[in-house]
């Protein structure tokens, strides 16, 4: 079942995303800066943390998941201070960050890409 949860919950937040930029005038990227920001105001309200317990990756891999990290982050941080919440924030996220950086340049290397003239 953690499985057909995962691919559900993963399959209809993928499916808003879609929704978004197929029916409104929301650009791509203002729709994956609404999604972040979706995780950081339901993690804040304690309720995407319900939804990683029940869907697991299937809602930790979209970008609300992203923003649930920082937010994450960012609150078991704030314990130590302004700082701790900073940095909180930076060192949940910094190995998604680093991973998507380091494959999108050996897919850069790997396969040509064109530009987009």
């Amino acid at each position: 079942m953690e499985y057909l949860y995962a691919f559900i919950i993963g399959g209809i937040i993928c499916a808003i995303g879609q929704i978004l930029i197929d029916t409104t005038k929301l650009t791509t990227p203002r729709v994956l800066v609404l999604f972040v920001v979706t995780g950081v105001l339901l993690t804040a309200l304690n309720i995407y943390g319900s939804l990683v317990e029940i869907a697991g990756n299937g809602a930790t891999v979209p970008l609300t998941g992203f923003g649930y990290s920082l937010a994450k982050g960012a609150m078991e941080g704030a314990g130590e201070g302004f700082i701790g919440a900073i940095s909180g924030g930076i060192k949940s996220t910094a190995a998604g960050v680093a991973f998507a950086i380091a494959f999108g340049y050996i897919i850069a290397i790997l396969f040509n890409p064109k530009s987009l003239r």
